[in-house]
């Protein structure tokens, strides 16, 4: 398997298992609630290819670095990204949003798709798909195949969340995906400090 298809795959299967119990799924679900699917989906999908654009300009810039102080930026980002996952999955109570509102409310096309836009790129700032981004485009130096598995991470778990996400939502158990993800940031942390330890 080449790096660009390494890098597309581990990009996709990770961002997809951070963001399926992040805040991500329950607020597309929300705003699904209260306006129309499609201008949700349009907002929230540009607001992700802006996101994802920042943390691999991020990622890409830490590439320019020697490689033992990018293995421990990317060792630090991965393991502030565990912290943050583990502390959510093992906090008490559930926390989700109810989204159990009326039907889509009346608003123009613009205003529901920049409404979106703006709640997801404030939510997805610091958040932990953004980390991995980062940190999986300065380990594999493949920019925009990590750009593009994470992207369609993201946008796979918006359509969840707008066309079925309510189904889901009541079937999966956020808190054990939480923590899963996690332990795997914990692995990746863990990997990538070793090698910078090893590479000095």
């Amino acid at each position: 398997m080449s790096t660009a298809l390494l890098a597309l795959v581990s990009a996709f299967a990770l961002v997809l298992v951070v963001e399926l119990p992040d805040k991500t799924l329950v607020a597309t679900l929300v705003l699904t609630t209260r306006f129309r699917a499609w201008p949700v989906f349009t907002g929230v999908a540009v607001a992700f290819a802006v996101q994802c654009a920042v943390a691999v300009l991020f990622g890409h810039a830490l590439t320019l670095l020697p490689d033992n102080v990018v293995a421990g930026v990317v060792a630090a980002l991965f393991g502030l990204g565990a912290f943050m996952l583990l502390r959510e999955g093992f906090a008490a109570g559930g926390g989700e949003e109810d989204a159990s509102r009326s039907g889509p409310r009346p608003a123009t096309f613009l205003r529901s798709a920049v409404t979106s836009f703006g709640v997801l790129f404030a939510a997805e700032w610091g958040d932990a798909s953004q980390l991995a981004t980062a940190g999986l485009t300065a380990r594999y130096g493949q920019p925009v195949a990590v750009a593009v598995g994470a992207f369609a991470a993201l946008i796979a778990v918006a359509g969840i969340a707008v066309f079925v996400g309510q189904k889901i939502r009541s079937r999966i158990r956020p808190k054990l995906i939480q923590r899963a993800a996690g332990f795997v940031f914990t692995g990746l942390a863990l990997v990538a400090l070793w090698q910078a330890v090893s590479a000095s």
